[in-house]
């Protein structure tokens, strides 16, 4: 790999995780010499990822030398739920017929210990890292590289979401409850109710989140 290869991946990885944190607020202008000099990158690999993150639609052109990071509303996010809904009750009902039983019982156990340790709210980083888990075991079971290279762009804007409802303690209880019903679901390879499990956490998580963005103060950035 080339140093302007590293440099544009570094760039892009930096660039990423400060849009899904919220670190770069919608409407943010990323001209490009203040960010090749923030980043300490020189011009073409940061536009490079650039270029990365507007193909993920995470930043649009506001002219040929300047982006912007792009904004989220509720229509952004139900379109995006639409398309995550198909993706993952497709992905659910294949891995419930493809499966290795044991390594979702495995999980379901995970999830049912994190209920009993305190809720995942007491460690809220350790139960996002066991859902990352429980997608990429979903991933490897369906074994479908254009099933998941899709979910793979979905889960980059949900990463961004899913701050607007990572804090309430109530959802986070519910969905541990919902992410271990669909791995019961998976691993006793009961197709229906693996999707219909996953149809009712998609439902209350975007319920959830919508509902976040309505009883938020205006002073606050969304």
């Amino acid at each position: 790999m080339s140093h302007g290869k590293r440099a544009s991946d570094r760039a892009y990885a930096t660039l990423l995780d400060e849009i899904q944190s919220g670190a770069l607020a919608p409407g943010t202008v990323l001209g490009e010499a203040e960010q090749a000099a923030r980043l300490g990158v020189s011009r073409t690999p940061l536009r490079e990822a650039l270029a990365r993150l507007t193909s993920h639609g995470l930043v649009t052109q506001v002219s040929p030398r300047v982006t912007a990071v792009s904004g989220i509303d509720a229509d952004d996010i139900r379109a995006l739920f639409d398309v995550r809904r198909a993706l993952e009750e497709t992905a659910a009902r294949l891995a419930a017929r493809t499966a290795d039983r044991a390594v979702f019982d495995a999980l379901a156990e995970e999830f049912a210990a994190t209920q009993t340790a305190g809720g995942p709210a007491s460690d809220a980083d350790a139960y996002y890292a066991l859902i990352a888990r429980f997608d990429a075991e979903l991933d490897a079971a369906v074994d479908n590289d254009y099933l998941t290279s899709a979910l793979r762009t979905v889960r980059t804007h949900l990463v961004r979401v899913r701050r607007l409802a990572r804090d309430k303690p109530e959802r986070l209880i519910s969905s541990v409850a919902e992410h271990q019903l669909i791995a019961r679901a998976i691993a006793a390879g009961d197709v229906d109710l693996a999707a219909h499990a996953t149809h009712v956490h998609l439902h209350n998580a975007l319920t959830s989140i919508l509902d976040s963005l309505t009883t938020d103060s205006p002073e606050e950035p969304t």
